[in-house]
């Protein structure tokens, strides 16, 4: 099981939101220092979303650039407002290792031109709230998850980030009937969403899925969770 730490940037600082409510922010960190300590616990992979361009549906590739710089040889996934092919490009030209596409994923010209282009540094964000996909920052629904985990496999997918909103920035624990349903599509799954501990990864690793993000789980580990 791949334990990646999240780095969720807002502004210029690392923050985590509770529900992936922008009005409920419960902790925020210097982004220099936040490097720096995860930089030294070497993990295999680093999750950056920068929440600002989920929002707006404009990335901040230059922010984004540095991150990926900064933190070599540790790869990195990106995410947050990558809405074009061209954008994609860029943060992989920068050297990001692949990219999670959220939103443009199911509008025009949708996964087919994603997935032509971006073969398997392609991830696709299937970010889930009551049964629904969630687009724009979580704040819109777009597609019931069977027709988003349908299309995923017509267009021939080959990772899903899938995020239980609701679990999200909460520490209450993955939700394991989402994750274990969509394990059932046949694609390979990296879960996020309430991940505390090692008991949570290894449930994640029974059903299936190949890693976890974890953001206030990784905090704890680097006690700077808050109330640590």
């Amino acid at each position: 099981m791949q334990v990646i730490p999240a780095m969720d940037l807002l502004g210029d600082e690392v923050v985590r939101l509770e529900n992936g409510d922008y009005d409920r922010v419960i902790f925020r960190h210097p982004l220099d220092d936040f490097l720096a300590r995860v930089v030294a616990t070497r993990p295999s992979l680093l999750h950056v979303v920068d929440l600002q361009g989920a929002r707006d549906g404009i990335p901040r590739l230059t922010l984004l650039d540095e991150c990926v710089r900064r933190v070599r040889p540790i790869p990195v996934q990106v995410s947050g407002g990558l809405r074009t092919v061209a954008d994609a490009r860029t943060v992989l030209r920068a050297g990001a290792a692949r990219v999670i596409i959220g939103s443009a994923a199911w509008e025009e010209p949708g996964l087919a031109a994603f997935v032509s282009a971006l073969g398997e540094q392609l991830v696709v964000a299937v970010d889930v709230r009551d049964g629904v996909v969630a687009t724009r920052g979580w704040r819109h629904g777009a597609l019931g998850l069977a027709e988003a985990l349908a299309r995923c496999r017509d267009e021939g997918v080959t990772r899903l980030h899938v995020t239980a909103i609701d679990r999200d920035g909460t520490r209450g624990g993955p939700d394991l009937a989402l994750y274990e349903r969509v394990v059932g599509s046949g694609i390979p799954v990296v879960a996020a969403g309430g991940v505390r501990d090692d008991a949570d990864l290894a449930a994640l690793e029974a059903i299936g899925c190949e890693a976890a993000v974890m953001g206030l789980g990784y905090l704890a580990r680097l006690g700077l969770a808050p109330g640590a």
